[in-house]
């Protein structure tokens, strides 16, 4: 069986609009985490990823 996707979430929620800017996940990619399937979820942590470089980038 394939090795599951780790949850990004680093337990210090700042929700800001739609957008944890703790682990850079959407309200709704952190609703449905539990119920995503391993490609599902690899694509949500590489959309986190992404967002998390543009916000540092922005400070």
């Amino acid at each position: 069986m394939a090795k599951d996707i780790e949850n990004p979430c680093v337990s210090i929620c700042q929700l800001s609009g739609d957008l944890c800017i703790s682990c850079g996940r959407s309200k709704e990619d952190i609703r449905k985490w539990k119920r995503m399937k391993r490609p599902e979820k690899m694509a949500a942590v590489q959309r986190a990823s992404l967002r998390l470089k543009v916000l540092k980038k922005g400070k």
